[in-house]
Parts: C-alpha cells; sequence; structure tokens
C-alpha cells in the first residue's frame, strides 16, 4: 500500500498531473509551502512596468561589452533578491538568464510533486521578466552524461561540506545513518546540479556566471563547474551592515581572498581619517554597541576594562593566552584547514598542551555568535571533552557569559587564532597572534603562520620562553591596522540590497532609483564588477 510520500512521487512522475493538480488547486491561492515566492509574484509586474522605458533602451556603457550572464540562485530568498539584480542588469544592457532550482530543504528529500509545483510557482512568479531576462529551472534541464574526475573530487568535498554545515559540526560519521542519509542526499544533488550545469554551460557559453555564496550546496557545484570550463565567476555574499555586498572574482566568497586588496592596497599609506574611522569602529565593538548600518551587535556586555576582568576572572599576575574561537558549522570555516584536520582538533591538542603548561593562563573564548545558533555544537564542549576537569590555570568563558573580548585583548600576552577576525584586532594592539588556519589575514606581516602541528608547537614553546621579544614592532602594529581599514572599509562595495531586509531595502532603493544617476553614482561600479571587470577603487 503506497504511503502518502510514496504516492505524491507517483503522481509526480505522471505526465502533466503535477500541472493539472497545481493549476486547479493551487495556482493563485495562498501558500502553506515554506517555499514561497508569492510576494514576488505580486511585486515583480510592478518593478518591470516602473523601468520599461530603461529595459527597452538600456543603460549602456560604451567603455565595456555587453555580456551574456548565468546567474544562477536557489532558496526562495535568493531568489527573490536575484530577481531583482538580473533586472537591473538587464537595464544596463546585460542579456541574463536566471536558472533557478526551486527547493526549501536542501538536507531533506521532497517528493517529486512538490517539487514539480514548486517549479511551477516559481515560474509564475518570475513570468514578468520574460520579455528581459530568461528563465531556466535547473530540474528541467538535460544533465550531461558524465562528469570528469575533477569534478566528482569537486562533488565530495563541497558535499562533506554540506554535511558539516547543515549538522554544525564537523565530525561526518558515515557509519551513522542519520549523517550517511544526508551525505548521499548531498551527493546525489551536487552530482545532478553538476552535469545540468555543465550541460547548459558547455551548449551556451555564457560569458560570466553569478552566483551567490560559491562555497557550499549547489551554489558551490556551479562555481566549480564554472571554472572547471573557466569561465570567469563572480561570488557575492553579506556582511553586517546594509548597502554592502562582498565580492570575489574566480573565487569562492566564502574563503575571503583579499590578496588583491593587499596588491593594490595595503601599500599604501593612512591617513588621519583613516585611523578614526577604524577606531570608532573598534570603539563601537568594544562598548557592545552597533555601528554604521547595521544591527549587529559583536558583544554583549561594554567592556569592564582589564583589571575589573582579571579580576573577574580570577587572572593572576602569570601571562595571558587568548584563544579565540570561531562559530562552528559557519560556512567561513569550511575548507579553512592547514594542518589540523580540524578546528576541534586544534582546540583540542592545544588546551591538552596548555594543561601542563602552570606557568601561564590560558584563556579561552567561544565566539559570542554561538548564541545565534544555539544548534551547533559548542567549542566549549569541545574544550571539556579534551579535559574533563579544566585546571586552574585555563579559564572557559561561554558566549553567554558577561564578558567583553576586547577586554581580553587588552590583557592577552599572545592570541591564539583559527580564522575569527579577533586575530587581526589582537595585532592591532601590539599582541603576537599565531594563526592556524587558512583566514584571510595570514601572511600579512602580522602574524605568526605555522603550517604543520611541530612549527605550532615549536612557535608556541619560542614565543611563551620570551614574551617581551615577541611584541609586534610598530611596524606590523601599522600594517595589522592597514589591512583592517581595508578589510573592513575597502574590501566590502556599496550594493543596495542585501539579503536579509531585501524588501526593506527595496522600498529604500526601488530599482527605478537604483538605476538612476543617483543609484548609479553609488553603486554602478559595484553592478560592473559583478558582471566580471576588474576591481577599482575611487
Amino acid at each position: 500500500m503506497l504511503n502518502k510520500n510514496s504516492l505524491r512521487n507517483f503522481l509526480g512522475e505522471l505526465p502533466l498531473a503535477a500541472e493539472l493538480d497545481y493549476t486547479l488547486r493551487q495556482k493563485g491561492r495562498a501558500r502553506k509551502d515554506h517555499y514561497n515566492l508569492a510576494r514576488l509574484h505580486r511585486s515583480l509586474p510592478r518593478d518591470v512596468e516602473r523601468i520599461k522605458p530603461i529595459l527597452q533602451h538600456p543603460i549602456l556603457d560604451t567603455q565595456h561589452a555587453t555580456k551574456n550572464i548565468l546567474f544562477f540562485a536557489t532558496l526562495h530568498y535568493w531568489i527573490e533578491q536575484a530577481a531583482h539584480v538580473s533586472l537591473a542588469l538587464a537595464g544596463l544592457g546585460h542579456k541574463v538568464t536566471l536558472l533557478t532550482l526551486p527547493y526549501a530543504e536542501w538536507h531533506k528529500e521532497k517528493d517529486k510533486l512538490t517539487q514539480k509545483q514548486r517549479a511551477l510557482h516559481t515560474r509564475d512568479a518570475l513570468s514578468a521578466l520574460s520579455t528581459f531576462v530568461h528563465h531556466a529551472s535547473l530540474p528541467d534541464l538535460q544533465p550531461a552524461p558524465d562528469l570528469p574526475a575533477s569534478l566528482h573530487a569537486d562533488i565530495a568535498e563541497v558535499s562533506l561540506w554540506d554535511a558539516q554545515y547543515t549538522l554544525m559540526r564537523e565530525e561526518v560519521d558515515l557509519n551513522d545513518k542519520g549523517d550517511k542519509a544526508l551525505h548521499d542526499l548531498r551527493l546525489k544533488r551536487n552530482t545532478f546540479a553538476a552535469r545540468a550545469a555543465l550541460a547548459w554551460m558547455q551548449k551556451h557559453r555564457p560569458d560570466v556566471v553569478l552566483v551567490p555564496n560559491g562555497l557550499i550546496l549547489e551554489m558551490g557545484i556551479v562555481f566549480r563547474v564554472a571554472r572547471y570550463l573557466n569561465i570567469p565567476a563572480v561570488t557575492f555574499e553579506f556582511n553586517d551592515q546594509r548597502e554592502q555586498i562582498w565580492l570575489a572574482q574566480n573565487t569562492s566568497i566564502m574563503q575571503q581572498d583579499t590578496d588583491y586588496l593587499v596588491r593594490e592596497r595595503c601599500s599604501l599609506p593612512m591617513t588621519d581619517e583613516m585611523y578614526q574611522r577604524l577606531a570608532d569602529l573598534e570603539n563601537a565593538r568594544r562598548g557592545a554597541r552597533v555601528w554604521g548600518k547595521s544591527k549587529r551587535l559583536w558583544q554583549y556586555v561594554s567592556s569592564q576594562g582589564a583589571e575589573a576582568t582579571r579580576k573577574a576572572l580570577g587572572l593572576d599576575d602569570r601571562p595571558v593566552v587568548l584563544l579565540a574561537a570561531n562559530v562552528l558549522g559557519d560556512s567561513l570555516t569550511l575548507g579553512r584547514n592547514i594542518f589540523a584536520s580540524s578546528m576541534s582538533e586544534w582546540i583540542t591538542k592545544t588546551v591538552q598542551y596548555f594543561a601542563a603548561r602552570s606557568d601561564v593562563q590560558l584563556v579561552i573564548r567561544v565566539h559570542p555568535g554561538e548564541k545565534l545558533v544555539p544548534q551547533a555544537k559548542s567549542m566549549g564542549t569541545v574544550v571539556r571533552e579534551a579535559l574533563p576537569h579544566l585546571p586552574p590555570h585555563i579559564h572557559l568563558i561561554g558566549a553567554l557569559d558577561p564578558v567583553n573580548t576586547y577586554d581580553l585583548i587588552e590583557i592577552a600576552s599572545l592570541g591564539l587564532a583559527y580564522t575569527t577576525t579577533v586575530g587581526v584586532e589582537t595585532a592591532m594592539n601590539g599582541v603576537p597572534v599565531i594563526v592556524c588556519g587558512r583566514t584571510h589575514y595570514r601572511g600579512r606581516g602580522f602574524t605568526l603562520d605555522p603550517n604543520t602541528w611541530d612549527e605550532y608547537f615549536a612557535t608556541l614553546e619560542r614565543v611563551l620562553f620570551d614574551l617581551p621579544a615577541h611584541r609586534l614592532t610598530d611596524e606590523q602594529t601599522a600594517k595589522a591596522w592597514n589591512y583592517a581599514y581595508r578589510f573592513f572599509f575597502e574590501y566590502p562595495r556599496p550594493f543596495p540590497w542585501r539579503l536579509m531586509n531585501f524588501w526593506d531595502d527595496l522600498d529604500v532603493w526601488p530599482l527605478e532609483k537604483v538605476l538612476s544617476d543617483e543609484g548609479m553614482s553609488q553603486f554602478g561600479d559595484t553592478f560592473k564588477f559583478l558582471v566580471g571587470e576588474p576591481f577599482t577603487w575611487k
């Protein structure tokens, strides 16, 4: 006897069954499905109409050629934003194909009838684009018959990251039924996405592929296929500030490759105004205040001062080593290992090393951001698993503990970091930092960067033997400030619509305003960078 899921899979295989059910029972009705583009469906015809004169007579840049762009988006919120970005690019004279993957659950198998109906819902929601932006659905594409070995390796890597990202832990046990089911599902979906994207790109050869994130899920796979075919690819994400975007060309933005930024900008001198702007940001974080156009708090308690913090934690006059952890499962931490197999392994071996070093005090700061992802395995748990009974010279500061990280930086004699930006902020205070993950500020002239376990422990021994001698020089500290300024203020680019609060941003910056002289003066360069034009700075 068929259960409900089996029946829906059976109906999904029948020709026109999904279309008939959708037309008779669902089209035009309020959707209860989590995958919901109803607001986009209502607003898009109006938005197209408002900029139709521009779409019919695009704003052509005589210095840059019109490009054929493949824009991939999945999950309803990325699709909402991608539809408007596609319209803006069309208004600038580019030919855009918006390729969508209409699902909400990347970690669950969904029945075929539901998936087909989501595709129909997406088609209807995007129908107003049809004259100016071509829409294609990934599940409808004819996949390539096979894949090269390099793409199979890419699929294996991305699928493991998908499982880690979903489970919010680094250990994926393929002998565990649940872990294996998730991993196998991601392998299956990523393999299909690679085959479908490969066939489409080989046939149509876009000038550039535009994709959010570019690291995990099918977003990571489409990016890998583009790079395999040597097609320029641009990836993007958003930081905490409104009206900003992070961009990367031919790398995943989540890897935060800042080599080009260092090459082009970090040799330039800092002005007093630049120092003050960066100091204002740091003081806001230290004071647990929002800054700029952000609503995010980086600390939940304001600075209490170094001496008050020492007293509250029971610290004595022995040197303090600050280990600042990342949030486990954040896609900014995936694929960042150098000599450790995981951040958890690095923390485990580090706290075990310091258990025998009672001549110094180790303070482990669990990232306050763990508060936002309670399902993730806490780095505090990793510490307790490594040392069930913490010796008195090792102090564990939980995500919710009323301690300000910047007070800890002030009292530290040495910092240990995996990829967190606390590492660069520690260096800005002249404190030596040992960086153990592949982070964007590693190797920039102001950190210590071991490549093996032996080098790591040798570096610890050397620095702890003579901490004063390893304080950063004025030149190294200045490098840290210069790099931090470029990363916080020049790495992000002006952009009208963040993913979070997208509809609020669209009210402030409707398409017609973005494509006006005012909008182009602020965002015009960023739209050029989105289609692969080389980065420049005003």
